[in-house]
C-alpha cells in the first residue's frame, strides 16, 4: 500500500502516547510508555520485538485485558474516531467480538473443547446479533467455507479436538470475522504452525483483508511473516516503540540499531555457517522495575553507545516521510552501516568421515502398538494395529558433522531421535553407535554409551529441577560418569559455564530465576559435561527469540568447532537448518524422502515434499514474491499410512506423471541418486523433477529472493 492510497483511507485505530502500568508492592511499575501509531482500513501494522517488549500488553490494552491490577495511565485508544480508554466494561464488551476481533497464538485458548465448533461459532451471531439460530447456522457454514475449511457442514459437528491445529486456527479466523470486525488483533496467531500451514493461513489473512478491508495488528516475532503479511511495521524494545515505518523502510533502511540487531540476527535460507555466522544483540532486555526513566533503554546493548545516549531519553522523531526513530544517531548510523554477518572461518571437519561414521542406523522402525476395540482386547481379540512412528529410517552421522533433520510435526522426527536415544524403544532394525550396538533403552544401555550420547530438549523447563541449583545440576553428570576427580567438580561446573558465556554466579542459581536463553545454555552445559561424541538436539532454539537464538547457535557452532562432536539438530524453521547443518534428511509421515548435503537439498532437483517446504518458508525481504505451491490437506494417520508412495495423497507434482501419478498410489517409489550422495525417494527421474522445478521458477525464486536479501541488506 502506497502512502497516497494510505491517507486515503480512514483511520480505524489511533494509538496516542499510550502508557501502561502494573500495581505492585512496590508501586506502579510502566510495562509500556510512548507508544503511539495508526492502523487504516484494509492495512496491516506489523508489531515486532524480543519477549518481554510489552507487544501483547499494548493488544491487551487497547480492549482493557490487562488484569486486576494492570491499567492506562496515560494517553488516548480512538477506534473509529471515538475513544475507548476509560469506557466502561459493559460498553467495552459491546464491541469485543463484534467489531474488535482477537486471534490467540494457541486456538484452544479461544475454543471450548467440550462443545462443538458449529455451537460456538453460531452463539457468536446469537449473541452480538440476536440472529434465528439456523439463520447463524447457515452464515457460520459458509464462513468456514471462505476460509478455505474443507466440508465446512462436517466439520460444524466435530469437537475442536477432532481439528488439526491449522483447522483450528481457521476455526477461530472464521469465528473472528462472522461479524466483520473493523479491526482484527492477531497475537502470534502462526507461531505453532508447521511451516505448509503457516504458508497456508498467511495467505488466507491476505485474501480476507483485502476481502473485509479490516484493519490488523499483527504481533510476531517472526521477521519473515512480518516481511510478507505487513504495510507498517513498530518494532518495540522494552515497553518502547523505537522505529515505526512502512515495511520496505524498515527491511531496506533501518534506522534503529536494535532493528538492525533483529535484522542480523536471522538465517537466510541462502546463508550458511561455512561463509558467516550470525550477530546476536549481546545481554537482554531489563525487567520494567530495572528500566532507566531518562536515558536510552537500548543503550546497555548498543554497539553505537555514546555519553549523550545516556544523559537524556531520545524522543521518537520523523526522519523520513512516514518513518520515525528514538535514536540520537539515526542519520550517522544509516551513513556508517556495516554488513548483518559476522565474517567467521568455520574450520573444515568434513575430515571426520575419513575416520567412520559416529552413528550408523538402518532399517530403524518403531511402532506404538494400538487395539481396535478396548473392551475387546481385554479378552485378547481385537485386532492388533500399530502406529508406524518410524518407519524403515536409515541414517549416518560423522564425527565433526551435523545432520539436520526437517519436516512437519507428526512426521517422526523426535520420536526418531528418542529412538537413537534410548527414550523409546525401537521395534526393529539396527543402530551402531561408536561402534557398539545402541539398540536398547537407555536403562539397560552400558555406561560408556550413555555418557558418549548426550540430548539437549526443546522445553529446558521440563528437563530442569526447579528444585536444585544451576551447578548441582551440571554437577550431577560429572560424579555419575566421573568425568573428572570430585576436588575439581566445581572447577568443571564453572568452565562448562563459561562454555556457554554464563559466569559463576550462576551456580547458585536456580532455573526460574533464569531467562529462556539461559535456561537453554544451562542444558547445553549439562550435555557437555560428559564431553560426549554426540550430541542431539531436539528443536533446541524454537521456542527462543531471534537474537537468543543466535546465539545458542553460535554458540554450538564453536563447540561443535572445539571438541569436534557430531550433532542431530532438528528445527521447524528450514532456515535454521540450512544454516547449522551439513546434511539434511527430509522426514514425511516416518520416512525419509529425501537426504543428502544441505547445498543440494536446497536446490532443484528436489523432492516435492521438500520443494513444497521451501516454498512455503517465510522470507526477510517484503520484496520477495511469495511461492504459489501450497500442500493440501492433512498429513494421513501413521495408524494407516497410504499405499505406494506416503506423499502421493498430497503431492503437486504427481500430475507429471502418465495416468496422473496412478504408480504413486500402488508401488513403494525408488531411490533415485545423482551420484553426489543426494538421494530422493520418488517415481519422477531426477531430470524430469529438476525440469518441472526450474521451469515453473519456485525453488530458485525462493534462494534467489533471500540471498538478494542477504546480499543487499546491509546494516
Amino acid at each position: 500500500m502506497n502512502r497516497d492510497d494510505r491517507q486515503d483511507r480512514d483511520a480505524v485505530l489511533q494509538v496516542r502516547d499510550l502508557k501502561i502500568a502494573y500495581e505492585t508492592r512496590q508501586g506502579d511499575i510502566d510495562a509500556v510508555r510512548g507508544v503511539s501509531f495508526e492502523i487504516r482500513a484494509g492495512e496491516t501494522l506489523g508489531l515486532v520485538g524480543e519477549s518481554g517488549c510489552g507487544k501483547s500488553t499494548v493488544a491487551y490494552g487497547l480492549v482493557n485485558f490487562l488484569g486486576r491490577n494492570g491499567k492506562i495511565v496515560q494517553g488516548s485508544v480512538l477506534f473509529q474516531g471515538k475513544e475507548l480508554v476509560g469506557r466502561s466494561e459493559r460498553e467495552l464488551k459491546r464491541l469485543r467480538g463484534n467489531r474488535i476481533a482477537m486471534i490467540y497464538q494457541d486456538p484452544m485458548q479461544a475454543l471450548n473443547p467440550s462443545v462443538r465448533v458449529g455451537e460456538q461459532l453460531a452463539e457468536v451471531l446469537t449473541c452480538h446479533q440476536s440472529l434465528p439460530w439456523s439463520e447463524a447456522r447457515d452464515r457460520s457454514v459458509a464462513m468456514l467455507g471462505r476460509v478455505n475449511m474443507p466440508d465446512p457442514g462436517e466439520m460444524m459437528l466435530r469437537y475442536p479436538h477432532q481439528l488439526s491445529g491449522g483447522q483450528q486456527q481457521r476455526v477461530v479466523i472464521a469465528m473472528a470475522l462472522l461479524n466483520n470486525p473493523a479491526l482484527l488483533i492477531m497475537d502470534e496467531p502462526t507461531t505453532a504452525l508447521d511451516v505448509t500451514v503457516e504458508a497456508a493461513v498467511l495467505d488466507l489473512i491476505a485474501e480476507l483483508k483485502s476481502e473485509f478491508q479490516a484493519a490488523i495488528l499483527f504481533i510476531t516475532h517472526n521477521l519473515g511473516v512480518v516481511a510478507r503479511i505487513s504495510d507498517q511495521v513498530c518494532v518495540m524494545y522494552a515497553g518502547e516503540q523505537v522505529e515505526q515505518g512502512p515495511v520496505q523502510d524498515i527491511f531496506h533502511r533501518p534506522r534503529h540499531p536494535y532493528t538492525m540487531g533483529l535484522l542480523a540476527s536471522i538465517p537466510r535460507l541462502g546463508d550458511s555457517k561455512n561463509e558467516s555466522w550470525l550477530t546476536p544483540i549481546r545481554g537482554r532486555i531489563p525487567p520494567p522495575a530495572q528500566r532507566p526513566g531518562n536515558a536510552c533503554v537500548f543503550a546497555p546493548r548498543c554497539d553505537h553507545v555514546v555519553p549523550a545516549c545516556v544523559s537524556g531519553r531520545p524522543d521518537l522523531r520523523e526522519i523520513d516521510p512516514g518513518h520515525v526513530v528514538r535514536c540520537i544517531f539515526a542519520e550517522d548510523i544509516a551513513q556508517q552501516r556495516r554488513s548483518c554477518r559476522m565474517p567467521h572461518k568455520v574450520d573444515d571437519l568434513s575430515k571426520g568421515i575419513l575416520q567412520g561414521d559416529v552413528l550408523a542406523a538402518d532399517g530403524v522402525r518403531i511402532y506404538y502398538p494400538q487395539q481396535s476395540n478396548s473392551l475387546v482386547s481385554l479378552f485378547g481379540l481385537g485386532e492388533q494395529r500399530f502406529v508406524k512412528a518410524v518407519d524403515d529410517v536409515s541414517l549416518r552421522v560423522a564425527k565433526g558433522r551435523t545432520l539436520g533433520i526437517v519436516g512437519e510435526s507428526g512426521c517422526g522426527k523426535s520420536t526418531l531421535v528418542k529412538g537413537l536415544i534410548g527414550l523409546e524403544p525401537i521395534t526393529g532394525g539396527e543402530v551402531h553407535f561408536l561402534g557398539l550396538d545402541a539398540t536398547d533403552q537407555v536403562s539397560r544401555r552400558d555406561t560408556n554409551l550413555i555418557r558418549e550420547m548426550q540430548m539437549v530438549f526443546q522445553n529446558p523447563d521440563s528437563t530442569l529441577n526447579p528444585s536444585f541449583s544451576v551447578g548441582w545440576q551440571i554437577a550431577r553428570p560429572l560424579q555419575r560418569f566421573r568425568t573428572v576427580p570430585k576436588h575439581r567438580i566445581r572447577e568443571e561446573v564453572i568452565r562448562l559455564l563459561r562454555a556457554v558465556r554464563l559466569d559463576e554466579s550462576y551456580c547458585q542459581r536456580l532455573p526460574r530465576q533464569l531467562s529462556g536463553g539461559e535456561k537453554q545454555r544451562v542444558g547445553i552445559a549439562r550435555a557437555l559435561a560428559s564431553r560426549p561424541d554426540l550430541i542431539i538436539c531436539d528443536e533446541p532454539v524454537s521456542a527462543l527469540d531471534v537474537s537468543v537464538q543466535a546465539a545458542v547457535i553460535n554458540l554450538l557452532l564453536e563447540i561443535q568447532q572445539a571438541f569436534g562432536s557430531a550433532m542431530i539438530f532438528i528445527a521447524h524453521d528450514l532456515s535454521v537448518v540450512r544454516f547449522f547443518s551439513d546434511d539434511i534428511a527430509v522426514m514425511y509421515l516416518g520416512q525419509i524422502v529425501e537426504a543428502g548435503a544441505a547445498e543440494s537439498i536446497y536446490t532443484p532437483p528436489s523432492h516435492p515434499y521438500t520443494e513444497a517446504l521451501l516454498s512455503a518458508v517465510p522470507v526477510p525481504d517484503p520484496d520477495a514474491e511469495p511461492n504459489a505451491i501450497r500442500l493440501s490437506g492433512n498429513v494421513p494417520s501413521a495408524l494407516d499410512p497410504p499405499s505406494g508412495c506416503r506423499f502421493h495423497t498430497r503431492c503437486p507434482r504427481r500430475e507429471a506423471l502418465p495416468g496422473n501419478g496412478q504408480v504413486c498410489e500402488q508401488e513403494v517409489p525408488p531411490w533415485r541418486e545423482n551420484g553426489r550422495g543426494h538421494r530422493i525417494l520418488c517415481h519422477i527421474p531426477l531430470e524430469e523433477l529438476t525440469e518441472l522445478q526450474r521451469d515453473g521458477h519456485e525453488t530458485e525464486a525462493v534462494l534467489n529472493g533471500i540471498k538478494k536479501c542477504g546480499t543487499n541488506q546491509l546494516i
